[in-house]
């Protein structure tokens, strides 16, 4: 990593941070800035500044990475986090920079030692709860947000490890996991033989021992007069181990203590027996235990009491003993599959006025067996709790796009009723623009190949587009859809822009308002500028991120569906036209102009068949289909152009119709005009014999 990265220079981090505060030597190390407070005659650390790129370069939704410039005092705490740079399109002429600097500033004061959240609603937004806290989220932009929060914990806990003593170096999601899957019913005995329970004896001479040659040495009558006498007993576990907590706790404590944790937190079980107490007589329940810490790697992780009233399955012998359930956050960084350190505190002192005080420690290593835990992988980032937080979302349009997949499949239930798959389309392009547009923000985007090029130009991984799973769901389907149905499937039923461009042509068509229909000539050269938009987009994402995101406005997608066309007059301006476009030449915008529209047509040759059943006379001499195709995707010839087909169904309808069809009505009219000859001569016999 360069101590040279970057892009802030001495004298713009002395104009962020002005006297009396001073901004000393970046190291050479590692790219952090000391920043002192000059107090009467001493100068002391006031934070440690750094910018977030230099250690979390998390591409956001542009491709690019946020930088923020965090400033973090030896305590942990943000003394300042400030956006220096950032090409998230929600915020970039969209909701405006405004919103994006009012989150932010919620850092400020705020603790690594604190488990941080972004609040899902009213309800938590702005609560803290004991080591938890919640910030208020931006409405529309929830994953940009996310990635933000994301970028400043991944880089402030970089640094919190090299400076002040969090545990060393790890990416906090580069760490082992919990297994919740694996549980074996075992009594105490046998968790201490699977190695799940970790026990260390001390005698008083082991700690007479330890404070000899010190003030400590021989103040202990007791100890000096049985030294072989046990001092005291040390037994830890991993509580948060399904194999431990279980065994343990009932059934319904189990729940409790899942309940008392958030996601990546660790409870662990300390438990003593001895003349010396677990917990010293001023301890108050709730706060950090003052007798027992906790180390892994050498640095230190906070333990805080979790004030755990339950009762515990313990052998008869262990009735008495006294124990601690601890919480360690998610954020200390703690990784289950390396070893933990914790370290019993004895303290003594020697004289009456001004005693002086020596500490020794003893220390017990526990380890847990890797059977029980998920070693860490490069994909565990904090976007897996976005998923969990969304699923029902996710469950609802997995369920529509199942409806959709059936109903492309052409069932006769549907297609054969010409007004049936009517009313079935329309609801369902509604629910592609107030479900998958408005409400749960799935709308695709160009920005999103854009962000690909410039990911990929950068060197950076695709990863931020987990953060947001509308959008995941909705690529992997629409890929899949390419092999066999082509572009169609996303722009004619997933596109919420689009469905509102058709619901809206629908009204004015009712009102007596129909499109026209361009002329074929120019609506073959019109659909060719799309590619050319595409073309100019792509190129401009490898050279310029500045000019993409002004290019990719051409799209009104983020003010009519992002943004409910909240935004600056001139995109409402031009989203409003491109909408109202669509009453004169149907889905004129989809078919002429729409960058990702043009992206879809050429990953859409990846389909493997013409799924759209022909006729003999289709084209020669019937011309049916391709007048009602208000697409001019049909040929003279009755050939389907499936670059430019939406997918409609109006032909396949046409088709399967015995009324719309113009041969399958000429046929029906031909065997009704045909007359049986025997049976015709059999009748004329017949009545020459009466």
């Amino acid at each position: 990593m360069s101590a040279h990265a970057g892009v802030m220079t001495r004298e713009a981090m002395e104009l962020a941070f002005p006297a009396p505060l001073v901004v000393g030597e970046k190291d050479r190390d590692l790219p952090v800035w000391p920043i002192y407070r000059q107090e009467l005659t001493s100068t002391t650390i006031a934070a440690y500044a750094f910018e977030s790129q230099d250690f979390a370069s998390i591409p956001g939704f542009s491709g690019t990475p946020f930088n923020l410039l965090i400033a973090l005092d030896p305590n942990g705490q943000f003394m300042d986090v400030r956006v220096l740079s950032h090409h998230e399109p929600v915020f970039l002429e969209g909701l405006g920079e405004k919103p994006l600097f009012a989150f932010v500033e919620q850092y400020k004061d705020l603790s690594l030692k604190q488990s941080i959240k972004i609040g899902t609603g009213q309800s938590k937004s702005g609560k803290e709860t004991g080591a938890n806290v919640y910030i208020d989220g931006v409405t529309k932009a929830t994953a940009s947000v996310r990635i933000l929060n994301q970028t400043l914990l991944a880089a402030s806990l970089k640094v919190a490890r090299a400076k002040l003593g969090y545990s060393e170096g790890r990416d906090p999601d580069q760490i082992a996991k919990i297994r919740p899957d694996v549980f074996k019913s075992m009594d105490w005995a046998g968790l201490r033989k699977a190695g799940l329970i970790h026990h260390a004896t001390w005698k008083n001479s082991d700690i007479e021992k330890a404070f000899k040659d010190t003030a400590g040495e021989g103040v202990d009558a007791e100890a000096l007069q049985n030294p072989s006498d046990l001092f005291a007993e040390l037994y830890v576990a991993h509580l948060s181990v399904p194999s431990v907590g279980k065994n343990l706790l009932a059934a319904d404590k189990w729940a409790y203590l899942q309940q008392r944790l958030d996601p990546g937190d660790h409870a662990l079980l300390i438990l003593a027996k001895g003349r010396y107490a677990l917990m010293g007589e001023d301890f108050v329940r709730g706060t950090v235990p003052d007798r027992v810490s906790l180390n892994q790697q050498k640095l230190p992780i906070e333990i805080r009491d979790l004030d755990l009233d339950v009762a515990l399955n313990l052998p008869p012998e262990l009735a008495d003993a006294q124990w601690l359930a601890v919480r360690v956050i998610a954020p200390a960084g703690l990784d289950p599959a390396q070893a933990l350190n914790y370290e019993l505190h004895v303290t003594r002192s020697k004289g009456i006025l001004f005693p002086e005080l020596v500490t020794k420690s003893f220390t017990i290593a526990a380890e847990l067996p890797h059977d029980y835990v998920e070693m860490a992988e490069s994909d565990q980032k904090t976007w897996h709790g976005i998923w969990l937080d969304r699923w029902w979302e996710l469950a609802v349009l997995l369920s529509a796009l199942v409806v959709l997949v059936w109903a492309l499949r052409e069932p006769p239930w549907l297609v054969r009723h010409p007004q049936r798959m009517a009313w079935f389309r329309r609801g369902y392009l509604l629910f592609t623009l107030c479900f998958i547009g408005w409400f749960a923000q799935g709308q695709l985007s160009i920005v999103n190949l854009t962000a690909v090029v410039q990911a990929a130009v950068a060197g950076q991984s695709l990863e931020f587009f987990m953060y947001d799973p509308m959008t995941v769901v909705l690529w992997v389907f629409v890929v899949f859809t390419f092999f066999a149905w082509g572009r169609g499937t996303f722009c004619g039923w997933l596109c919420p822009f689009g469905a509102l461009q058709e619901l809206i042509s629908q009204v004015t068509k009712r009102f007596g308002l129909s499109w026209q229909r361009v002329p074929q000539r120019w609506d073959t050269q019109l659909k060719k500028v799309k590619y050319v938009v595409l073309a100019g987009l792509l190129l401009s994402a490898a050279v310029s991120v500045t000019w993409t995101d002004r290019l990719v406005e051409i799209e009104p997608f983020k003010t009519s569906i992002t943004l409910n066309f909240v935004r600056a007059w001139p995109f409402v301006l031009w989203a409003v036209a491109m909408v109202l476009l669509s009453a004169f030449v149907y889905k004129g915008y989809c078919r002429y102009l729409c960058p990702l529209g043009a992206g879809m047509g050429v990953l859409g040759k990846l389909r493997r068949w013409d799924w759209i059943a022909r006729r003999s006379e289709c084209g020669q001499p019937c011309q049916r289909c391709r007048n009602d195709c208000a697409y001019q995707a049909i040929d003279k010839q009755g050939a389907v152009d499936y670059d430019e087909c939406f997918q409609c169904m109006d032909c396949v309808v046409i088709y399967e119709s015995d009324s719309l069809c113009v041969p399958r009505i000429l046929e029906t009219r031909e065997q009704r005009a045909v007359i049986p000859i025997q049976a015709a001569v059999a009748d004329v016999a017949d009545k020459g014999q009466r």
